[in-house]
């Protein structure tokens, strides 16, 4: 007897997919997907279970173009009937930044699910194969529909949107530093305790790869800015101090990229807390945001450049850019 439920589980690589080899003494991607499904034990009495494998990469090599590749397979397969939710497998490292740019590409009522592990197969405490459980019964549960891409990692659900990576080593590495988890899978089922108040879509199947992306520090001057102004960058995001500050040796090559059509958005390198235009000294809030620069709310610099790579695919007018950030601060 078939179940009701099928998911599609969509491979691309990370560590739930590695094992040492022992030549090196390091983790490599070396497991199939079957191998790993075969860890999965008695999911069978959940759901059916369609592989479809996409790569076998660790999170770093996995390029833009490719997330795009990926966005276009997950709205493909999520729109056919018997599938119930979508299942993708990743490497921890970027897979916050696959899972938001799933979330802003792909507008469907379905669970889509991202998930990987901290630990590679031949470590003490694999925690691939949990990971994936949480991730399957996830993708199954009518609850989890209309809620946008989740992250499921260590029985924890959090949304794209607002999770991160917040450690290089624990299990409970996934966190959402401002308002906590939206639910917790416990003994089989999801329970969720709050809801997303407020989803973006962006509808593009594209993406503009030469977007930069700098991180403030003490003294820093315009010579990164300018770099990026030269080399043709259509996009920069800066990371900045506290509520949105900037060094003043910054501002010129800021008011340079913004005379020259290119967007500045700033985000702030705090780990919560959004940017607003507190501050009226050069280089404060006030001052950028005088000059055009747009506030990128409370997002990470990696999911504002995200955000910004899709935004330049639809427009180049800076104020309907300016509205695409502002939409949720």
């Amino acid at each position: 007897m078939r179940n009701q439920n099928k998911v599609a589980i969509i491979f691309t690589g990370g560590t739930i997919s590695m094992k040492i080899d022992p030549r090196i003494h390091a983790a490599i991607p070396a497991l199939t997907s079957e191998e790993i499904m075969a860890m999965v034990t008695n999911i069978e009495k959940f759901a059916d279970i369609e592989i479809i494998n996409f790569s076998n990469l660790p999170s770093p090599h996995i390029t833009p173009d490719m997330m795009m590749e990926l966005s276009r397979l997950v709205k493909k397969t999520i729109k056919r009937d018997d599938i119930t939710g979508i299942v993708v497998t990743h490497g921890t490292d970027t897979l916050e930044e696959t899972a938001y740019l799933l979330d802003l590409t792909i507008n469907s009522e379905k669970p889509i699910i991202v998930v990987g592990a901290m630990r590679n197969s031949s470590e003490l405490g694999y925690d691939g194969s949990s990971n994936l459980s949480a991730a399957i019964c996830t993708a199954i549960s009518p609850k989890a529909r209309n809620k946008g891409v989740l992250v499921v990692m260590n029985n924890e659900v959090n949304a794209a949107s607002e999770v991160t990576k917040t450690n290089t080593l624990s299990l409970d590495t996934f966190k959402s530093p401002e308002f906590g988890p939206l639910g917790i899978v416990d003994n089989d089922e999801v329970i969720f305790y709050r809801d997303i108040l407020i989803r973006q879509h962006i509808d593009t199947d594209k993406i503009e790869k030469k977007v930069g992306l700098i991180k403030c520090g003490v003294g820093m001057d315009s010579d990164i800015v300018n770099f990026y102004i030269n080399s043709g960058y259509k996009g920069i995001v800066i990371e900045a101090f506290g509520r949105g500050n900037v060094p003043p040796e910054m501002v010129g090559g800021i008011k340079r990229a913004i005379n020259n059509n290119i967007p500045v958005v700033m985000v702030s390198r705090c780990p919560t807390g959004r940017v607003l235009d507190t501050y009226g000294y050069e280089g404060g809030g006030k001052h950028l945001k005088k000059l055009g620069v747009i506030f990128g709310g409370g997002k990470p610099g990696q999911k504002a450049r995200i955000k910004l790579m899709l935004a330049l695919t639809v427009t180049n007018n800076m104020d309907k850019i300016r509205e695409i950030f502002e939409y949720e601060a």
